[in-house]
């Protein structure tokens, strides 16, 4: 559906509290409108950790879905407890943008139990494919697939999770025929519980497993895609990111090192790792000559929004580019979030301007 200013105000009144609203803690509207730099793309719902491409001559968005639960709060992130995903899309920046309702629900998916957290979407022969986290019946995180004729779906999820994936944050790389899968993320996100790609039996809390500050941090992972996009195509490698010195990031290096929220873009020969850096939050990047990396650290797109987390993604769209990431102007509070927009430069250097979030 199309969202109006009109129809919002009717929607404001006569829907549950469970709708967003901007509190006191994120001040009144007239002050938020000024103290925040980039207005929220949707406001009737709550929307974080915005994937975005462009199909169809579009851009699309797939975000996780917020809600208001009652399930307590946690450093594993219980209380993010989404439980559907919406596709958004807006035929240019700044331009109207249409809820197309829900593409995917927990109960449609056979292996999950909780907590669909954030997506990514790819195209392949008109087909579209949405990648997913979730966590199994054993409370597990998994990454799944679901397909659909559309891109804003409704999809269909495959009965099991992708074989050989773990952790959380799937985000999907594509250069000419071959697509590539990113995905970890630690603390809650459980990247923390494996090692050679195993799962350690004993390991529960958010820092068990977690090397010790001047021990190499851990890093995401990438694997190529086969050829029926629901499968990985090989083993998953790690993505090293190095300091200028050419040493792996430390995970004491909490400025640097990575946390969550892989994304990769491409821009002239160069490829770019960005990235959540969590509990310091920014959104740092790297730059590299493969996708495979290594990748050497240069510095933060995004520097810290309101709200405890951040999650983005980088697109191009009629030959400018654009972030996209969420923050807590409309609640206030860090799991209701919204997501916004705003666009990216690349330097004559190739590093990218860093982006201000507020005023």
């Amino acid at each position: 559906m199309k969202i109006s200013i009109p129809f919002l105000g009717v929607l404001f009144l006569v829907t549950a509290c469970s709708q967003p609203q901007k509190s006191s803690e994120a001040g009144d509207a007239e002050s938020a409108q000024s103290k925040f730099a980039h207005s929220p793309l949707v406001e009737h719902i709550y929307t974080a950790d915005p994937s975005a491409h462009v199909f169809e001559g579009k851009i699309y968005i797939y975000p996780s879905h917020d809600i208001e639960t009652e399930v307590e709060e946690d450093d594993m992130g219980s209380h993010f407890d989404m439980k559907d995903y919406h596709v958004f899309s807006m035929e240019q920046p700044g331009g109207e943008v249409t809820d197309h309702g829900v593409a995917l629900k927990l109960e449609d998916v056979p292996w999950a139990s909780r907590q669909l957290w954030a997506p990514d979407a790819a195209e392949k022969d008109g087909k579209y494919y949405l990648y997913f986290p979730a966590k199994d019946k054993e409370d597990i995180f998994k990454i799944g697939v679901a397909i659909s004729d559309r891109p804003e779906g409704p999809f269909t999820a495959e009965p099991e999770p992708i074989a050989g994936t773990f952790s959380m944050d799937p985000a999907v790389y594509q250069e000419g025929e071959d697509y590539f899968l990113l995905f970890g993320g630690i603390w809650g996100g459980q990247l923390q519980w494996y090692e050679d790609q195993k799962l350690v039996e004993g390991r529960k809390g958010p820092t068990d497993g977690i090397p010790a500050d001047e021990e190499k941090a851990l890093m995401p992972y990438i694997a190529k895609l086969d050829g029926s996009m629901t499968e990985l195509a090989e083993q998953p490698k790690e993505i090293l990111i190095l300091d200028d010195e050419g040493n792996p990031i430390t995970a004491g290096d909490n400025a640097k090192r990575f946390f969550e929220a892989a994304w990769m873009h491409k821009y002239g020969d160069k490829y770019y790792l960005s990235y959540s850096t969590g509990d310091t939050h920014f959104i740092a990047y790297a730059i590299g000559d493969s996708p495979y990396g290594p990748f050497t650290y240069q510095g933060n797109v995004l520097e810290p929004v309101e709200g405890w987390t951040n999650h983005h993604s980088i697109a191009e769209f009629e030959g400018k580019w654009y972030l996209f990431y969420h923050d807590t102007e409309l609640s206030g509070v860090t799991p209701l979030r919204n997501i916004k927009m705003a666009e990216l430069t690349h330097l004559p250097d190739g590093k990218i301007q860093t982006i201000q979030p507020v005023n």
